[in-house]
C-alpha cells in the first residue's frame, strides 16, 4: 500500500510475511520541488519482541524531485507489529527530519489481533475517577486459550496490574470487546498496556495514554 506524508510518498512491502527472517523493501519518492541530500534512512519497530530491525539503516547521497529509490531492510518477525521509517537529511541546504506513519507488518498464521486499546475518558482525567479501558480483539483464525492482560505504568514509574481475561474461544473474523478499570492516584501521564498471549507467547501488544490531574 502506498502512503504519503509530504514531501515523501512511501511504501513498505511486503506487509504480510511468515514468522522468521525476511527482507522488507522501503520505496521512497520525493514529491517536493526541492532536492533532498545526504539522506540517513532508517526503519524502526514499535515492538521489538515481535519485529526486530537489523542493521543501522541506509544512506542516499540525494533524492531529486520526482525521483524514486528502493531500500532493503532485514527484519526478524515473531508476531504482528508496527514499524515506521525516518529520514534525516538536508533540504535546500538546511537540516530536515521526516517520519512516516505507523505501518503494520502482519505475521502470517496469527490467531488474533488487537484492533485497538482505548481509554474511555475525557482528555484530562480527574484523580480518583474510575476510567474504563476497552480493548477490541479480532479473530484471524478459530482459536482457543487466548489470554488478555491489562497493565498501567504510573507517572512515578510504578507498574500496576489491572486485569487478566481468559478468552476461551474466538472465531475467525469475530470481534469482541473487553474492559478493565483504573483509578488514577498520581498527577501525570499513565501508559495503559494491553498484551495478548497464546500458550505463554505474546502475540499482540497495544497502548493508550491517560493524563490525570487534580481538579
Amino acid at each position: 500500500m502506498n502512503y504519503s506524508k509530504f514531501p515523501v510518498e512511501y511504501e513498505l512491502s511486503p506487509e504480510s510475511v511468515e514468522r522468521g527472517t525476511h527482507w522488507l523493501t522501503l520505496k521512497l519518492r520525493n514529491n517536493s520541488g526541492e532536492e533532498l541530500t545526504r539522506l540517513d534512512v532508517r526503519l524502526h519497530s514499535l515492538d521489538t519482541s515481535n519485529l526486530m530491525i537489523w542493521g543501522t539503516g541506509n544512506y542516499l547521497i540525494r533524492l531529486e524531485p520526482n525521483a524514486e529509490e528502493t531500500l532493503p531492510f532485514q527484519v526478524s518477525v515473531g508476531g504482528t507489529a508496527k514499524a515506521y521509517a525516518t529520514i534525516s537529511c538536508h533540504k535546500e541546504g538546511e537540516p530536515f527530519y521526516w517520519e512516516s506513519t505507523w505501518i503494520e507488518i502482519e505475521a502470517k498464521g496469527a490467531l488474533a489481533e488487537l484492533e485497538s486499546v482505548f481509554a474511555l475518558t475525557e482528555p484530562h482525567t480527574p484523580l480518583g475517577k474510575v476510567v474504563k479501558i476497552e480493548a477490541t480483539v479480532k479473530g484471524l483464525k478459530d482459536s482457543e486459550g487466548l489470554d488478555l492482560e491489562f497493565w498501567a505504568d504510573a507517572p512515578s514509574g510504578k507498574v500496576e496490574a489491572l486485569a487478566k481475561i481468559e478468552i476461551e474461544r474466538l472465531s475467525k473474523d469475530e470481534e469482541q470487546r473487553y474492559l478493565a478499570e483504573i483509578t488514577p492516584k498520581e498527577n501525570g501521564l499513565y501508559t495503559i498496556h494491553a498484551y495478548m498471549y497464546h500458550e505463554n507467547r505474546r502475540i499482540a501488544h497495544d497502548v493508550d495514554m491517560i493524563f490525570a490531574e487534580k481538579k
